[in-house]
């Protein structure tokens, strides 16, 4: 088995590191690498949940957490077999079990967000959750959501070749080798559509050159079906829920369209779009997806009933 991310050494300069602890959380005891701010949270602020996408890690909000931070209690993690995250046993990886265990361990944390925001693949373990009724938010925020089935071909093949890759564990490795190349890493990135400074850049590398992150993340790709997903996001409509679909306009991983696919299936939801930005829109202007969250309707979200509960820190 591959060498996971060691926190000693990649993570000696992880970006908001002092906002970092460790929770075991759930019945495969899955140890999560986990960031708050405020380390001492205000109960009289709104939580804030952040989700990122397949991949990716909480360095991923490094820019918008503090902002986030000046007026709410913001909480963000990193998704299992990513980052920092242990990886679960292998049928872990499914958006059903996904959602499962991140609510096992907001329930350790004594944790009920009021915001929840959700990147990509995240967005849709956040509205999986809420289907599931494993959380209540007032409020989601899809930040380019992948809340829908790949359509026509593409879409069939991609989950079983998928498949066929996480059964190697020779492929991870080569992924992981591939991308200690700079020059592919940058053309990996600017496929996205957005354009990532050179730190971040660099931190993309970090994760990516680590075998076990890259086989968590073929892995989810592997096992994801977004099929009953689809099905049942009409009733989240019969939900007292708001739902902002944040659209990057230069989007090259998920299609902008499908926004407007999404909000004919939810037709209260609101679609914001970001000009010129791309996939990873919040890492591009994290002010700019601050000013959007701050801008929600707030006043009438309630603040959290019990502050995040004390965890053990690693």
């Amino acid at each position: 088995m591959a060498e996971p991310l060691n926190w000693e050494r990649e993570g000696r300069d992880w970006p908001n590191r002092e906002a970092s602890q460790f929770v075991v959380a759930g019945a495969d005891r899955l140890r999560w690498h986990v960031q708050t701010m405020p380390r001492k949270p205000d109960t009289t602020k709104p939580t804030v949940l952040l989700v990122h996408g397949t991949g990716a890690a909480t360095h991923s909000w490094r820019g918008l957490m503090p902002l986030l931070a000046s007026k709410f209690n913001v909480i963000a993690v990193d998704l299992p077999g990513h980052g920092f995250t242990e990886s679960p046993p292998s049928h872990g990886f499914s958006l059903p079990q996904m959602a499962a265990s991140l609510s096992a361990l907001l329930k350790a944390m004594s944790v009920a967000p009021q915001i929840v925001v959700g990147h990509s693949a995240g967005a849709a373990i956040l509205a999986r959750m809420c289907l599931d009724k494993l959380i209540t938010p007032q409020h989601v925020v899809s930040l380019n959501g992948a809340l829908l089935p790949l359509s026509g071909f593409a879409g069939e093949l991609f989950s079983p070749i998928a498949k066929v890759l996480s059964r190697s564990s020779l492929v991870p490795k080569l992924f992981a080798w591939r991308a200690s190349d700079p020059q592919i890493l940058r053309r990996l990135l600017d496929g996205t559509g957005s354009r990532i400074d050179d730190t971040g850049a660099e931190l993309y590398g970090t994760i990516i050159r680590n075998a076990q992150h890259a086989a968590a993340a073929l892995e989810m790709m592997a096992q994801w079906d977004l099929r009953p997903l689809a099905r049942d996001l009409p009733k989240l409509s019969e939900r007292d829920l708001e739902i902002t679909l944040v659209v990057g306009e230069n989007d090259k991983t998920v299609s902008p369209n499908e926004a407007n696919r999404v909000k004919a299936m939810l037709p209260k939801a609101t679609i914001v779009t970001l000009p010129g930005q791309g996939h990873l829109a919040h890492e591009e202007s994290p002010q700019q997806t601050f000013d959007l969250i701050l801008n929600l309707p707030i006043a009438t979200i309630a603040a959290p009933s019990s502050p995040l509960a004390t965890s053990k820190h690693g």
